[in-house]
């Protein structure tokens, strides 16, 4: 399937990225779950429930402008989970003001 992200972190850094991947969303789930883990990110809600967008916007923010690069492997690899975990062809990441949407 062919994923189109674009992740932001203001109004003049934001990365765009596309690619075609065909993970499974059980695949995707758990590449997210060990880099949230990698990135020693925390729960945002008090009941401890991680959902995928929440691990989307921590694991970018974590990562932070530095992480994402064109054609670079790790962000290759985010943008292909992030649209396999989220069923979703186009995905807009607004770490600043924290939103993710489709």
């Amino acid at each position: 399937m062919h994923h189109e992200m674009t992740v932001s972190f203001g109004p003049d850094r934001e990365f765009r990225v596309a690619v075609e991947s065909s993970m499974r969303p059980e695949d995707a789930r758990h590449w997210l779950d060990e880099q949230f883990i990698a990135f020693d990110c925390e729960p945002q809600r008090a009941s401890g429930k991680v959902l995928v967008a929440d691990k989307l916007l921590a694991i970018a923010e974590a990562a932070g402008p530095k992480g994402f690069s064109a054609g670079d492997a790790w962000t290759m690899r985010f943008a292909a989970a992030a649209g396999a975990a989220t069923a979703r062809a186009t995905l807009y990441i607004d770490v600043a003001g924290r939103t993710l949407s489709f």
